[in-house]
């Protein structure tokens, strides 16, 4: 199902047939590197993880599924969750080739909005590892602001950041 559209993406809930492409960006150790999350073995560990996947029903929202407009790729994803604080937490993640072209950001952006004018929400916070430049410069193109550190699994010295609904309205 479609969520978002973006100039040159849409963003949609994961499909069954996204496991391959999910096991290929987990698989890459470079977008690995600071995400804490551990790859998938295998297809059939994405399989399971797609089957499993019910922030979609539970909260009416989770990470999406981002598709080029122009060639119908996966490039990767991004979207929001609740974390393990109960704070939502923007999220994304793209193929490395992917990188550097503003994927993280349009998509990020369209979330945001979607996030406050949509789904009501409050605050929206993000996190990255210190030493993930890239993200956190998203982050801060967002216009989130530098909240805390703290460990965000099991990553030491990670930094939040958070937006409110009226600081994004606002700016």
């Amino acid at each position: 199902m479609k969520i978002l559209e973006t100039n040159r993406l849409i963003l949609r809930e994961f499909e069954y047939s996204d496991a391959p492409d999910l096991l290929e960006l987990n698989s890459d150790p470079a977008v690995m590197k600071y995400t804490g999350d551990p790859p998938f073995s295998n297809v059939f560990d994405a399989e399971t993880f797609l089957q499993n996947y019910d922030a979609y029903n539970k909260y009416g929202f989770g990470r999406w599924a981002a598709i080029s407009k122009d060639s119908g790729n996966f490039l990767g994803w991004c979207g929001l969750k609740l974390n393990e604080h109960n704070l939502v937490d923007i999220g994304f993640r793209f193929f490395q080739n992917e990188w550097g072209k503003g994927y993280a950001t349009e998509a990020a952006q369209a979330t945001l909005e979607y996030g406050f004018i949509i789904l009501d929400i409050e605050e929206i916070i993000g996190r990255a590892a210190r030493e993930n430049k890239a993200s956190i410069r998203v982050l801060e193109k967002l216009g989130m602001t530098f909240w805390k550190k703290d460990s965000c699994k099991g990553i030491e010295n990670s930094l939040y950041y958070k937006i409110s609904r009226d600081q994004y309205n606002n700016s």
